[in-house]
């Protein structure tokens, strides 16, 4: 596992979760600070801001995926953890594709198991593995 990878990850997703949760969308400012209060280096903090930019410029792409594959399930009533590892993880296979499929759902799970409650692994890899599913067939 690449340590910095998964710290970027993290910010990024502590980013993701400032910005809904603070109802921002200049999300520049609160990246920036996130990296700072969380003293990252710049190889980690720089990776975040890439996955934050594609996430935030392809939110409505991203969550029309999200909405598709999590059957049953209204995007609001999902966590604000969970939606947000969702929405990363997407990002990072529509717009990152050298990063392997497995290696970003394997993060995706291990992230979710950390920060969400004890179903967040399993509900994210669900859905992950329905996309992957789509995806072996069609392109995104």
């Amino acid at each position: 596992m690449n340590t910095n990878r998964r710290k970027s990850r993290e910010l990024a997703l502590q980013s993701l979760y400032a910005c809904e949760i603070g109802n921002v969308d200049d999300y520049k400012p609160v990246i920036g600070s996130v990296a700072e209060e969380t003293a990252q280096g710049h190889a980690v903090s720089d990776y975040a801001r890439k996955l934050v930019e594609k996430v935030m410029n392809a939110k409505k792409e991203i969550d029309s995926l999200l909405i598709k594959h999590a059957a049953n399930w209204d995007i609001k009533r999902m966590t604000v953890i969970d939606r947000n590892i969702l929405r990363l993880a997407i990002g990072e296979l529509l717009f990152f594709k050298e990063t392997p499929f497995k290696v970003v759902i394997d993060e995706a799970v291990e992230i979710a198991k950390i920060y969400g409650t004890d179903e967040s692994g399993k509900f994210v890899n669900g859905i992950l593995d329905s996309i992957h599913k789509e995806c072996s067939t069609a392109q995104l």
